[in-house]
């Protein structure tokens, strides 16, 4: 449970930590869609330069980063492998053969960058709650979405919910941390391989882990009513967003990245070389 980084704060005083949470969300929703335009080997490893280019200026320790991926590993492998197996699109004679099952070069490149864009899809988002506060985060959110207030958009109540919701993964891991230590100390046993035995053995930590969030749900509740907090309207902020010359630069510079991922999958003129990159 320790290698879930979501929510999880890495401070430093680094220029990705500075930055704007606005421009920061901004990339990032630019960054999801480049994912998907992705399609070639060379426009994936163009984004990945840049990704590892923002991973080092931002000082936070790569395994750090890479251990988010520990989430979704299992579930890269089987994809990519049933991916491989049920790819129907391949061109001349199969690689591979068992009965049904065919493996096709293309198949193996499908796969392959199937994998890559999942992981690219956990690096950067990971790397922004390490670099980002959930204070910041919900300020940034609340501020971009704000012309939505015009049309009654329960704006404040939106980023309030995701900022609580980042502040509690952590504290829902130690809890479950806590808890299966005290099962285990109990006779409890969870590396059992068979997986109905790893499920069962699951239950008596999943419902002392509920009970454990709703208390600390009413809780939450009562001390945000004892302080009087009655929604958005009035209040005001410690930190005010201010934004930096570097922020719109950095906004400029993954633009620049966009399109040329953009134009190294359609190759608007026509370049041969281009076209060969396009594996």
């Amino acid at each position: 449970m320790r290698d879930v980084t979501i929510g999880q704060y890495y401070p430093s005083n680094s220029i990705v930590h500075r930055a704007d949470p606005r421009f920061k969300l901004v990339i990032m929703l630019m960054f999801l869609v480049m994912v998907f335009f992705c399609d070639s080997f060379f426009s994936f490893g163009f984004l990945t330069f840049f990704v590892i280019l923002t991973i080092a200026l931002s000082r936070v320790p790569p395994l750090k980063v890479l251990k988010g991926l520990k989430m979704i590993i299992i579930v890269v492998i089987i994809t990519t492998v049933l991916m491989m197996i049920f790819y129907t699109d391949g061109d001349g004679k199969p690689l591979a053969e068992w009965g049904i099952f065919h493996i096709y070069l293309n198949g193996i490149y499908a796969s392959i960058k199937l994998a890559w864009r999942l992981m690219l899809l956990v690096l950067m988002p990971t790397l922004l709650t390490l670099t980002s506060t959930p204070t910041e985060l919900c300020d940034g959110l609340e501020s971009l979405l704000s012309p939505l207030k015009k049309l009654r958009f329960p704006v404040h109540e939106l980023a309030l919910i995701m900022s609580i919701a980042l502040r509690l993964v952590p504290t829902l891991i130690e809890e479950t941390d806590k808890i299966m230590n005290a099962q285990k100390a109990r006779g409890a046993k969870f590396e059992s391989k068979n997986p109905f035995k790893k499920i069962k053995a699951m239950l008596p930590v999943l419902i002392p882990l509920f009970v454990s969030s709703f208390r600390r749900a009413d809780d939450l509740a009562d001390a945000m009513d004892s302080r009087c907090y009655r929604g958005a309207k009035g209040r005001t902020r410690m930190n005010k967003l201010h934004f930096h010359v570097g922020d719109v630069l950095a906004v400029l510079l993954w633009s620049a990245v966009f399109v040329c991922i953009l134009f190294l999958n359609y190759n608007w003129l026509g370049w041969e070389f281009i076209a060969v990159l396009g594996v």
